[in-house]
């Protein structure tokens, strides 16, 4: 059986991926440390997905960090004629806990990649590396869109963009990152050159807003998920500037892993995606809180702070035009309404 490395293979992206992976006859090798408990406390604890993970056959977890280059090198040693693949979705995933420890925000994000592409490149330089990047690569710089306002939402003015989204083309130069973008940014642009100077088949997906019921939200990271849960246990939610309009677009987490089987059968070499809802799946905080009190019929208390978060995008949507191009075959089957619906199904199972 061929292997696949799944990091951080209890989170969300990399739950998806172990699942998916294994229907396709991979054996699988987790590595998560439920690193996201000790960034976010109880709401970010992923040991119930994990509990769910260690009944499959064929997959293994290991608690291992990132960061530990030498307890890495074992699983690479060990399994390296048969690995295939490496997805690697472990991270510090939150630009306001990034502030607390930048050290241990860049360790972990941008030290940890660089663990895993070299080890790649001595072992299993013929493997694919899939990186779970982000939109704030891009800092700032999509704030400096003209907008306009209406009843719930800003939008471009400029019609392309209204119509398709933020491109790859977007600069990540002069712009306000914050300490995660940064890091990050380190990540992202190590993968890159690892494919494009040692030839390795990497790819960075850039991810909007990913989503789904396999989502552990916490207040500071995971949008869609932290936002059901508060509806659903009447925990006050507090939106952070912006009237509360600002707009995001939402992909579920197995439309994104077929986005990544798509790159698993026709690899390139240190190529760039932005990935997300696009424009069908966009929603700003008060349109996705009209579509969770519908769904759950519940009235979700909320406030609107007048300071928003350093960096924080007003207006995301990804274009997806670059990647539907090179791979045509990928279409995306989850709205938001079924989004939604999926969350609030599993969370009510949780509660």
């Amino acid at each position: 059986m061929k292997i696949a490395i799944v990091t951080g293979s209890s989170g969300l992206i990399g739950s998806e991926s172990v699942k998916f992976l294994l229907k396709k006859n991979y054996q699988v090798i987790g590595i998560d440390n439920n690193f996201r408990k000790y960034f976010f406390g109880k709401d970010g604890d992923t040991s119930w997905q994990l509990k769910k993970l260690k009944k499959l056959k064929y997959f293994k977890n290991y608690f291992y960090d990132i960061r530990n280059y030498k307890k890495l090198e074992k699983i690479f040693i060990r399994n390296k004629n048969k690995i295939d693949t490496i997805i690697h979705c472990a991270a510090q995933p939150s630009h306001d806990w990034a502030t607390k420890e930048p050290l241990t925000d860049f360790s972990i994000n941008a030290n940890g990649t660089l663990n895993l592409l070299e080890l790649t490149r001595i072992f299993t330089p013929k493997a694919k590396f899939i990186f779970l990047s982000t939109n704030k690569v891009y800092g700032d710089t999509p704030n400096k869109i003209n907008l306009r306002e209406s009843k719930f939402r800003y939008n471009p003015r400029d019609k392309k963009l209204l119509g398709n989204g933020i491109s790859e083309n977007m600069s990540i130069d002069n712009s306000k990152h914050s300490i995660f973008g940064s890091s990050k940014v380190a990540a992202d642009i190590l993968v890159q050159e690892y494919g494009k100077y040692f030839n390795l088949n990497t790819v960075c997906f850039r991810g909007g807003c990913l989503t789904g019921p396999s989502h552990s939200g916490a207040k500071l990271h995971g949008f869609l998920s932290y936002l059901v849960k508060c509806c659903l246990t009447n925990k006050p939610y507090t939106i952070y500037g912006y009237k509360g309009k600002q707009v995001r677009d939402n992909i579920h987490s197995n439309d994104l892993v077929n986005m990544i089987w798509e790159f698993i059968k026709k690899p390139t070499k240190g190529d760039v995606y932005n990935v997300g809802g696009g424009v069908k799946n966009s929603c700003s905080i008060l349109e996705a809180i009209y579509l969770i009190e519908k769904i759950t019929k519940k009235k979700l208390k909320f406030n609107i702070s007048k300071s928003n978060r350093i960096g924080d995008h007003i207006w995301y949507i990804s274009d997806l035009r670059k990647f539907k191009n090179k791979y045509p075959r990928w279409k995306m089957k989850y709205n938001l309404n079924k989004i939604i619906s999926e969350i609030v199904k599993e969370q009510t199972k949780i509660k």
